[in-house]
């Protein structure tokens, strides 16, 4: 025991002297790959260019890596240069308690089951010392979810997913021994709820139930409406169970609209344990009942479990998405003034657009298959998420910073409800990811910087 202790400490010594060089190693590729784009700090920048790889792929930092798995699979994407970048930010101290992020996105694990099997096709040889992480991180018979939480901030293998969402919320606890029983106890207690609360007449619901249930059940519908899996009027029901009981158990809030968008990544990633292929072929009615209960189950302990930490956002007037809209105003001003200043000039203000972003998350933004894949780094930032969306969705806006200083109100407007995000592959989230890490490490260190 004592030798394992000394392992994992010279571990830690190892990766602390080497965080500023990830830091800065990343810094330079994402700076390449905005093409000289400067950054908030007085981030001055000098181009030169590398070769290629003899493969053909670009040089990228760890946290660019793509991930891959058998639904969410892109096609190939090169890029033609990378650059580097000569950086010269004075004052900025790097917080390296959050450096331990930066790792590689590859998502695939070791492991002599079928699904890994399945799951490995694709995979990349750099993927192997991630991989060698998550076996770590797992199979001792406690889950220090600190550790946990930075492997899994660049991206989890797809078939450890279900396991891993369930230890990040807190849902499954870290003790391997209590695990099962915990799991088997809360998936009954979730039965007893949709008896108690779901499977009623009418008549026993007062006026607001009745109405709370009609708008949800008018909502699920329109739940991602271009994943035909969805459409399913069994996926559609069990949307309904989760979301009524939800509801009904959190009563200061109650069924907000954009809360049946929240339930679809766990859908997908608990379902994926017992539906083979593309989601597109997945059929609900396969399964037995009791495993479609205890998926259910699991959505349910989940979600609740993730608005836990941001309660306000769905109370009456959203004031959690209203404060984090403001901050978001805020930030895009410091980070690249020229837009601000065209965007208040126009008269667009960010409630327009960003409520909704804040409200679903992004889910209606980006496509379907790249969801999973963000809501890794969602989960894995925990109570933290909520302000570190901020810089998310601030990368994600200036992605298109030149196209939006070009376009007037109504254009700007058009826009932005319908951003040309269908063709996004892995390398373009990675790269909104990247900058978000970028910025909110640069900020934290610098906190004036968001001062007035």
């Amino acid at each position: 025991m004592k030798n394992d202790s000394n392992t994992r400490e010279e571990e830690q010594r190892k990766e602390s002297s080497s965080s500023d060089w990830r830091f800065n190693q990343t810094l330079r590729n994402v700076q390449g790959l905005l093409k000289g784009r400067s950054f908030p700090g007085k981030v001055l920048l000098t181009q030169k260019s590398e070769p290629l790889q003899e493969c053909g792929s670009p040089v990228l930092s760890p946290i660019m890596e793509k991930s891959y798995s058998e639904n969410d699979i892109g096609p190939d994407e090169h890029v033609d240069r990378s650059s580097e970048g000569k950086i010269l930010s004075p004052g900025n101290t790097i917080n390296k308690s959050n450096v331990g992020k930066l790792k590689s996105s590859g998502t695939n694990s070791e492991n002599t089951s079928g699904d890994v099997q399945r799951s490995i096709s694709g995979t990349r040889s750099t993927d192997s010392t991630r991989i060698t992480k998550f076996t770590k991180e797992l199979s001792g018979p406690t889950v220090i979810l600190e550790s946990l939480r930075e492997v899994a901030w660049s991206g989890i293998p797809p078939y450890l997913r279900p396991t891993v969402w369930k230890l990040l919320l807190g849902y499954a606890p870290p003790n391997s021994d209590r695990r099962e029983g915990v799991l088997k106890r809360k998936r009954l207690e979730y039965v007893d709820c949709v008896s108690q609360y779901y499977d009623i007449p009418d008549i026993e619901r007062s006026d607001d139930e009745i109405n709370m249930l009609r708008q949800i059940a008018v909502d699920c519908p329109r739940t991602v409406p271009d994943v035909t899996f969805f459409q399913q009027v069994e996926v559609q029901k069990s949307l309904e169970r989760i979301l009524y009981t939800w509801a009904i158990r959190h009563p200061a809030s109650g069924y907000v609209q954009g809360i049946n968008d929240l339930v679809t990544p766990f859908l997908i990633v608990f379902l994926s344990e017992h539906l083979e292929g593309s989601v597109e072929n997945w059929t609900i009615t396969d399964l037995s009942p009791l495993t479609i209960s205890n998926i259910e189950a699991d959505c349910y302990w989940c979600l609740s479990k993730f608005l836990d930490g941001m309660q306000d956002h769905y109370t009456f007037a959203q004031p959690g998405i209203q404060r984090l809209v403001f901050k978001l105003k805020e930030l895009v001003r410091r980070i690249d003034e020229p837009v601000s200043r065209h965007m208040e000039e126009q008269g667009l203000e960010f409630l327009q657009f960003a409520f909704r972003w804040f409200n679903c998350l992004l889910i209606r933004e980006i496509p379907f298959h790249l969801v999973t894949r963000l809501w890794d780094t969602y989960l894995a930032e925990g109570d933290a998420l909520p302000e570190f969306l901020v810089y998310i969705y601030a990368s994600f806006l200036l992605t298109w910073s030149d196209k939006l200083q070009k376009l007037e109100f109504q254009e700007m407007v058009m826009f932005l409800q319908h951003l040309p995000t269908h063709n996004w592959t892995h390398q373009e989230l990675e790269m909104v990811l990247s900058r978000a890490y970028m910025w909110h490490t640069m900020f934290e260190s610098s906190p004036s910087h968001l001062a007035g």
